[in-house]
């Protein structure tokens, strides 16, 4: 059970945003440290056998390891050429379906080219959980009114207490054939960025208590979810602290 530190989390961001404006160097450095953090444990929640240290080499050398799959390097290169866009999209005043799409094509786009950046147009199941989800002829209608929780939750929550929200929302749709988790939680970096926290990682060691939170998520009941997430920044931050200060 994960308690809230949402109050935590802000006093650490006030930390954060003395240290600010960085230099290009320092943004450089705190960009590229998680690029390779992020990368690896996203993959790793989702079953990739990478480690952190073959994530870095994949994605900083571009080597290949051996005795690993082309699909697990793609999901290295792939997850790093969505975060490198997630930055970009920094800039903007909204996040829009289209930004959403091309975040899944960019990652997708040497896994399944036919698929990345679709809507699925198959009916999908989870092994090993009772969830039931949306029909293909529902996402589009499902996704126009995710466009629009984007805009309207802002305002209503916290922004962790947004990003977990909007997190578990696109889950339950689970719009995508395959890479539906990864662009979830790179979709909510973005949402936590736009309004000034760090990247946020979420350890493999706790897969089984993300797939636990989500699943109540899907279930309607969002508080575990904003809870672990808040846990996860204040994590995050702290090592972001530490890394600003060198």
């Amino acid at each position: 059970m994960f308690e809230i530190k949402i109050d935590k989390c802000d006093e650490q961001k006030k930390e954060i945003d003395s240290h600010r404006p960085f230099t290009i160097e320092q943004a450089k450095h705190l960009k590229d440290h998680f690029r390779i953090g992020l990368t690896y444990s996203s993959n790793a929640l989702e079953g990739n056998t990478l480690t952190l240290i073959e994530t870095k080499v994949i994605i900083e050398d571009g080597l290949t390891i051996g005795g690993k799959s082309l699909i697990e390097i793609d999901e290295a290169t792939g997850h790093a050429r969505a975060y490198d866009f997630i930055f970009e999209l920094m800039k903007n005043n909204n996040v829009t379906l289209c930004d959403v799409l091309k975040i899944h094509k960019l990652f997708s786009q040497n896994i399944d080219p036919d698929n990345a950046g679709k809507y699925r147009t198959q009916k999908v199941f989870i092994p090993g959980m009772d969830v039931t989800l949306p029909g293909p002829d529902q996402i589009e209608k499902l996704m126009k009114e995710f466009a629009q929780d984007l805009v309207a939750l802002k305002v209503q929550f916290h922004p962790i207490a947004y990003a977990a929200t909007i997190h578990n929302k696109f889950v339950t749709i689970h719009p995508f054939m395959d890479g539906n988790g990864r662009t979830a939680r790179l979709l909510m970096n973005l949402l936590l960025m736009k309004a000034g926290y760090s990247i946020t990682i979420i350890p493999p060691v706790y897969r089984t208590d993300y797939i636990s939170a989500a699943y109540q998520g899907n279930r309607g009941k969002d508080e575990p979810f904003i809870n672990l997430l808040s846990c996860m920044v204040y994590e995050s931050q702290k090592e972001y602290l530490k890394l600003s200060r060198k």
